[in-house]
């Protein structure tokens, strides 16, 4: 029994050391982090920063599914548009008003008016109105065109394309650049590629 006693004593003792031990060492890193008063340990820096960055992800996924929520819409603007009253024109004159904004001439003969489309049917340039030559001249490849639209010279394999031109309730010319009249077709004959004035 001697020996049974002196080993429950040495464990006990052992405990008690443990206990001493573990004590000691709680009140050491006590005494250290009041030294380092509100600085940060490099495991809290590294942790905060894992964390910072993992947030960060998250918030630019969320951003991202719900930006995808909205899809991106081109909004084009009207085809139709008002080109003011045909006594605006004069007979045999070709009307740049509207190249610029429209890409649209507008011609007014002795019988009505039509519009013609603005871009080259070689490769889709914007001809030029020469008046001392009484032609339309591509500047890109040289392709000419009447005043009518039929092509006469360079590489352009058809004439230009006229387009929709009726009259509005008020009188004013209205244009619709949704509709076009091909002349290869025998379109040009068609309601609404020419308007009697």
């Amino acid at each position: 029994m001697a020996k049974g006693e002196a080993q429950a004593e040495d464990q006990a003792a052992l405990a008690a050391r443990r206990r001493v031990e573990q004590q000691r060492e709680r009140e050491k890193r006590a005494r250290e982090r009041a030294q380092l008063g509100g600085l940060w340990s490099r495991r809290d820096v590294f942790g905060r920063f894992g964390w910072s960055v993992f947030a960060a992800f998250s918030g630019v996924s969320l951003l991202a599914a719900i930006r995808s929520a909205f899809p991106r819409v081109l909004f084009t603007p009207p085809s139709t548009f008002k080109a003011g009253l045909p006594t605006d024109y004069a007979i045999g004159e070709v009307s740049e008003k509207f190249k610029k904004d429209q890409r649209v001439w507008i011609i007014r003969t002795e019988a009505g008016l039509y519009a013609l489309f603005a871009k080259c049917t070689h490769l889709g340039c914007t001809p030029r109105w020469l008046t001392a030559e009484n032609k339309f001249k591509c500047p890109c490849h040289g392709s000419g065109f009447y005043k009518t639209g039929v092509n006469f010279e360079g590489p352009a394999p058809r004439p230009l394309e006229r387009l929709r031109i009726t009259r509005a309730e008020d009188g004013q010319l209205l244009i619709d650049k949704g509709v076009k009249y091909l002349y290869e077709k025998g379109e040009w004959t068609k309601p609404g590629a020419f308007l009697k004035a």
